[in-house]
């Protein structure tokens, strides 16, 4: 009988502990967890193997305390994706799958979902007078509705209040007691669908065929321009995959698209569908993940994390928007969700579908090079037609908040004509920067190597690197002017100057400081497609996927920023962004518009995609990225340190990249600043390495990393690794 078990743990050492299993009791299950005593603390630990011999001496061998789990929290794949990911990442393991798992799982709470009361009559109350609760009328409803039938407690909390069914459980006349949670599995025996399909125009049923006639793993791209109809192919893709019993697992970039993913899907199909994302409460995501492992939950919807639910019948993996930041993880392991996806897809032996109107280079790579299927929407779905474009150098112009005066005339003909305006704007504040007058002084946060951003609505001045917040200084801290003011252009201007302009017409801003308010989101996107507002102001949290039919003029007032980033990507970047903004113009039957106004109108990026569009430019950069070396023609790691002693951060790294430069198939750049040296109060350096050989990166990393962890100063600084980096910021 085995007598020890080995538990991966949520610290940073990578490695597993062995624990002796309690006398008298079976071994835990592989992939369930156990409280465990590490050092003076408790801990909730995840089993992944058995063992008759522990790594350390028995008597030194603690018995777990308890096991949590009567069966394993994870299937076999994503256990063994979880180990594959700690290993590609250089993560500990423990690290690895205490991310996969809901917040509440990381502590010994139980994993069954919780069981609804049933409320009925006590044998008192079958034979009461109701006679005697006439003046009672509360509790006279709450009698009658029971007299009827049991009810569960949902609705019961629509009949009555919880204080008068506490009176009458008091009273011995009516009783709650648990009902065992019994998964609905009714949508395996006959699909439901609320609304008929649309027919699909000759593309899209080229792709639907296509990639439903697969046979186990494989992974397509479907490259579609802006409304092109990629979510009907994906509704179509869904419906087969339903029809034959199986669970379809859907990643979305941002929480925004969630509740628009979530409608659409729920007009089409009457089943169950589950959310995860950050903003639910910790018990919302606990019992959302747990009906989607039994079953229940026949399309499970999410952002990154969501990747890790556990589906009882997988049957097809869609990560819409592939080419999004956010699946990067920027914190604890630094996974890519979509890298991820096609390996849970490898490992369960199901289909992978990335979608996008602006393939990452890395996809587009794999595509073209025949390892991932590649199918193109190239006309947009229904009668609508490709915006038109047009450029505006800004040169010489006169901008009032950015804005040039024939934009400004653009605006007022759109608005004059009954439709929406957008404007897009990726600097979210009143400016970007507090600036004197008199000297010049621009103020610059303490703890960075960046400007404060004036927020003149609540008359503040806010770091958005290290999140530090004063008040808006009354005099300037170089020569005590008090003629300070805003220099640049933020969201906050535009829609107090837009208000001014056209004060006839609603404006409705979105970015992160007015979306702030839980469910303030969701009511501000549902105020633009009900009509509700006429000119719309954003980040880049407006320009992501959303369809608003009535939107015939999108302007992009300045990305010219962007354009000159010393990271290699900016060029990829820039090219999405404008992409995908423009792409909320003529959506639907009335035609689009999009306005780009730049400083730099020959920027061969600019030029090109207006030009040509995303699909050639993309291949442009792809095969300039093959000469230069860069990813995805190789294959990147950074190292990231940071300490108060700036000193200290380099001279680690410095010792790293010695310890890496005598091998001759990886290349060392480093140690370099950070593009923003300074960080709440932190200085900061990178080392790049680069390999043309994925293997030879990764072996030349295991073999020193031991040695790199136990170097002195690894000790003195914080650091951390990055595969595959999508930042270098």
């Amino acid at each position: 009988m085995t007598q020890y078990v080995e538990v991966a743990l949520a610290v940073p050492l990578r490695k597993t502990f062995s624990y002796g299993v309690p006398k008298h009791q079976s071994p835990a299950h592989i992939g369930a967890r156990v409280l465990v005593r590490f050092g003076p603390q408790t801990q909730v630990g995840l089993v992944v193997a058995h063992s008759d011999t522990p790594q350390v001496s028995p008597d030194k061998v603690r018995s777990y305390i308890k096991c949590l789990d009567d069966q394993a929290l994870f299937p076999e794949t994503l256990l063994q994706l979880c180990q594959w990911a700690a290993r590609y990442y250089f993560a500990p393991l423990g690290q690895m799958l205490t991310q996969a798992l809901p917040l509440a799982l990381r502590q010994d709470v139980s994993a069954t979902l919780e069981t609804e009361l049933q409320w009925s009559l006590t044998d008192a109350g079958e034979g009461i007078d109701l006679s005697e609760f006439k003046r009672a009328k509360q509790q006279l409803k709450v009698l009658t509705a029971l007299n009827q039938s049991p009810l569960p407690q949902s609705q019961m909390e629509q009949i009555a209040s919880k204080s008068v069914l506490k009176v009458l459980q008091d009273k011995g006349v009516i009783q709650a007691q648990p009902q065992p949670f019994e998964p609905d599995l009714s949508w395996r025996q006959q699909l439901q669908t609320n609304e008929a399909p649309l027919t699909l125009n000759s593309e899209q049923a080229i792709a639907v065929a296509a990639i439903s006639s697969q046979q186990g793993f494989q992974t397509s791209l479907l490259e579609g321009i802006t409304g092109s109809g990629k979510t009907e192919v994906y509704l179509h893709l869904i419906d087969a995959q339903l029809k034959k019993g199986n669970q379809v697992l859907v990643l979305v970039p941002e929480i925004g698209l969630t509740p628009q993913t979530v409608s659409r899907f729920q007009r089409r199909f009457d089943v169950p569908i589950s959310v995860l994302h950050s903003s639910l409460t910790p018990k919302q995501r606990l019992n959302a993940w747990l009906r989607a492992r039994a079953g229940e939950s026949a399309i499970i919807i999410g952002t990154r994390s969501a990747l890790f639910t556990p589906m009882k019948w997988p049957g097809l993996i869609i990560l819409d928007e592939e080419h999004d930041q956010s699946f990067k993880q920027q914190e604890g392991v630094r996974y890519h969700a979509r890298d991820l996806a096609v390996m849970r897809g490898h490992l369960e032996q199901v289909p992978v579908l990335l979608g996008t109107a602006t393939p990452s280079l890395e996809t587009l790579h794999n595509a073209l090079s025949e390892r991932y299927h590649h199918y193109q929407l190239k006309s947009r779905a229904g009668n609508a037609a490709i915006a038109s474009h047009s450029l505006i150098d800004l040169t010489h112009q006169p901008l009032e908040a950015g804005i040039s005066p024939a934009l400004f005339e653009k605006i007022g003909e759109q608005l004059r004509a009954g439709n929406q305006v957008m404007l897009f704007l990726n600097r979210r504040g009143y400016a970007p920067a507090l600036l004197c007058h008199e000297c010049g002084h621009l103020h610059q946060c303490q703890r960075c190597d960046a400007f404060y951003t004036l927020h003149k609505s609540n008359h503040q001045i806010h770091c958005h690197h290290c999140d530090d917040v004063q008040a808006i200084p009354h005099q300037c801290v170089n020569c005590s002017s008090t003629l300070l003011f805003g220099h640049g252009v933020g969201t906050e201007q535009l829609e107090q100057v837009l208000a001014e302009r056209f004060n006839d017409y609603p404006i409705v801003r979105i970015d992160r400081d007015s979306t702030r308010r839980k469910g303030e989101l969701d009511k501000r996107l549902k105020g633009i497609k009900n009509g509700d507002y006429r000119i719309l102001i954003g980040t880049q949290m407006l320009a992501k996927g959303h369809h608003f039919p009535d939107v015939t003029l999108v302007g992009l007032v300045d990305v010219d920023g962007a354009l000159f980033s010393s990271d290699f990507r900016a060029p990829e970047k820039v090219a999405q962004l404008i992409t995908q903004v423009a792409g909320r113009a003529g959506r639907a039957s009335k035609p689009g518009h999009v306005v780009l106004q730049t400083h730099q109108p020959q920027h061969p990026v600019i030029q090109q995609l207006l030009r040509e569009g995303y699909g050639p430019l993309s291949r442009s950069l792809l095969t300039e990225r093959q000469h230069a070396m860069l990813p995805p023609s190789t294959h990147m790691l950074l190292f990231q340190a940071e300490a108060h002693e700036g000193q200290r951060a380099y001279d680690f790294l410095f010792e790293v990249a010695n310890l890496l430069r005598g091998y001759q198939a990886l290349e060392v750049l480093g140690p370099l600043p950070a593009a923003i040296e300074r960080k709440a109060g932190k200085y900061r350096y990178h080392l790049i390495c680069q390999a043309a050989n994925r293997n030879h990166l990764q072996a030349i990393i295991e073999a020193n990393l031991d040695a790199i962890e136990q170097l002195e100063l690894a000790r003195k600084c914080r650091w951390n690794l990055d595969r595959d980096p999508q930042d270098l910021s």
